[in-house]
């Protein structure tokens, strides 16, 4: 399966990868400011990697101890349909399991964005 060349990392993406994946499907993009920190401060944060190149992400956010939320897991649509998604989402979720403590909860942070 093509899925299985692309490696996925623990690691943050930078700005402009984060940007970038962003764009390619459709969500607002904020400024440097803002989502420079907002990266930083994530729990946990995977990238997909095919060639050196950041085709995938996902994220951790919440307060590290009871509450976790799986954040912004974005594919680039030319390698979507392939288990992408989904192996950053097993990483994610093997992630929270191994650190979790009883009466930990795991939500799925999912909303309806309005723009102006």
């Amino acid at each position: 399966m093509l899925s299985e060349i692309v490696e996925i990392v623990e690691r943050i993406p930078t700005v402009s990868e984060y940007q970038l994946l962003r764009a390619s499907v459709g969500w607002h993009n904020h400024s440097v400011t803002i989502v420079e920190p907002s990266l930083q401060n994530s729990l946990y944060s995977v990238c997909a990697i095919d060639s050196d190149r950041v085709v995938g992400c996902g994220r951790v956010v919440g307060d590290g101890y009871l509450y976790f939320y799986l954040q912004d897991v974005i594919v680039l649509p030319n390698y979507q349909g392939r288990g992408i998604g989904y192996r950053i989402t097993e990483k994610i979720h093997n992630y929270v399991l191994s650190i979790a403590q009883p009466g930990t909860f795991f939500g799925l942070m999912a909303c309806l964005l309005y723009t102006s």
